[in-house]
């Protein structure tokens, strides 16, 4: 099928080149010069598009990579082989691991001069290779892919048939699987990975071409009309705010923004801080179709549900766990394209990417918190933000009162949550209070351990010893 669509397209040129006599070939050129992931899908769904609308008679994939996510990939080689306009790729230096997959869903493939295409193996962040489950899922979209552009049948006089692929699926799996041998290529023990001249000679490549414009000529396309992809500022932010290393970064300001709140009166700017990296992280996801109406709703649900506990619930229990787990389930899932869950069988490894991602943000940003609020009024690069100069006592300075310096020792109970401020009744009398270590449950017996500038800070009573 693909191999009559060519056909087709290449007397249509034909036809219409020597009626007009004009450049008579639209070609739409986009960029693959990234790690495949989210942001070189956005832009190949955005190309296609825009190839619709110009009325495009070819797309032309300039590409460099050296590989990504396999579930971006196979997102970009479906497009690739659902797309009813022709599609080449130029590979200007590398195309390996998802890189190759997307080339071999091309209709035509044109390499550079010391290119190289293939070793397609799924490895972990490490550059491990992963289980035997996720090689075989890779195998199966490489070989798949390759048997999409067709093969040729011939029965000898002897009645044998002998098949001819165009692009031979056992050469696709071998790029993936070092077990696997093909007779005349490679003896196993070493993934495929073609050069330039390799990849012309085992039908995966058609030419070699210095630059698109000779690809473009060896393709017989002599007169033609290049239209390249020119992003937006819109687009350009959208893919800096979808790349997996600013999602971490949003979500330790979200979370830390949180902890600096609970731990100051008030509303400030923590807590903007915090609403605002939620709208940056959601609103692209949302826009681009990837996160949902209920991923973005558990995550609102899971915030209630922490501010519930702390402020109506005291303890620390069902809610305030369960909120928790919203929360990160609501940013885990959020992070995943839905078509993930039909198309990978294997989408398990998608999600613990995602929610490794999630937590060692979280744990970050509550290790930072902790250490941030030790240290921020005492940064020398922040003056103003804390009187640094000391009020001695022996000078005439005083701010407490003659009562607060002998409470130390002073035993009551604590009227409301200390987490870890709050409010204690001592003698029928109200102070407010911050615990000595982590939080106090409302009505627990107290005793005051010091104090220091009107503020008394305490422990339950069963830790005076």
């Amino acid at each position: 099928m693909r191999q009559i669509k060519l056909f087709i397209f290449s007397v249509l040129l034909t036809l219409v080149g020597i009626s007009y006599g004009q450049d008579t070939t639209l070609v739409y050129v986009y960029d693959i010069n990234q790690e495949i992931g989210p942001e070189a899908w956005r832009n190949t769904q955005n190309a296609f598009n825009e190839a619709q609308k110009h009325d495009a008679d070819l797309v032309l994939i300039h590409m460099n990579t050296y590989g990504g996510l396999v579930t971006a990939a196979d997102s970009i080689r479906t497009k690739i082989l659902n797309s009813e306009i022709p599609v080449w790729v130029f590979i200007d230096n590398n195309a390996a691991s998802a890189g190759a997959l997307i080339s071999i869903a091309c209709d035509s493939v044109y390499m550079r001069p010391g290119a190289n295409m293939g070793a397609a193996t799924v490895v972990n962040q490490s550059g491990k290779a992963m289980p035997d489950k996720y090689q075989s899922f890779m195998r199966s979209m490489m070989r798949s892919t390759a048997e999409s552009h067709g093969k040729d049948t011939t029965i000898t006089p002897e009645g044998d048939t002998i098949i001819k692929w165009h692009r031979d699926p056992a050469i696709a799996e071998a790029m993936v699987d070092p077990r696997l041998k093909v007779e005349g290529v490679i003896d196993s023990g070493k993934v495929i990975s073609f050069t330039t001249s390799e990849a012309i000679k085992y039908g995966f490549a058609e030419a070699e071409a210095e630059n698109i414009a000779e690809a473009l000529d060896k393709g017989n396309i002599n007169k033609y009309t290049i239209v390249k992809q020119r992003l937006s500022t819109t687009d350009k932010i959208i893919n800096f705010l979808i790349n997996p290393f600013v999602h971490g970064i949003l979500i330790m300001i979200i979370i830390g923004g949180l902890y600096f709140e609970l731990q100051s009166p008030g509303i400030g700017f923590p807590l903007a801080a915090a609403a605002l990296a939620t709208l940056l992280y959601f609103a692209p996801l949302y826009l681009e179709g990837i996160a949902e109406n209920w991923e973005v709703l558990i995550f609102i649900g899971g915030i209630v549900l922490i501010m519930v506990e702390i402020f109506v619930i005291p303890g620390f229990g069902v809610a305030g766990i369960s909120g928790i787990a919203m929360v990160i389930t609501g940013l885990t899932l959020a992070m995943i394209d839905n078509l993930e869950f039909q198309m990978n069988p294997n989408y398990v490894d998608t999600v613990m990417q995602s929610l490794a991602v999630v937590v060692i943000s979280s744990f970050l940003a509550f290790v930072g918190g902790i250490w941030g609020s030790k240290k921020l009024f005492d940064n020398s690069f922040l003056p103003g933000l804390a009187l640094n100069n000391v009020q001695e006592t022996e000078d005439g300075f005083s701010n407490v009162e003659s009562s607060f310096r002998n409470m130390t020792g002073r035993k009551g109970v604590a009227a409301t949550m200390l987490r870890p401020s709050g409010t204690v009744e001592i003698d029928e009398e109200h102070y407010d209070a911050r615990a000595e270590t982590g939080f106090i449950e409302v009505g627990t017996r107290i005793v005051v351990v010091r104090t220091s500038s009107s503020q008394l800070y305490v422990e339950p009573e069963d830790m005076e010893d």
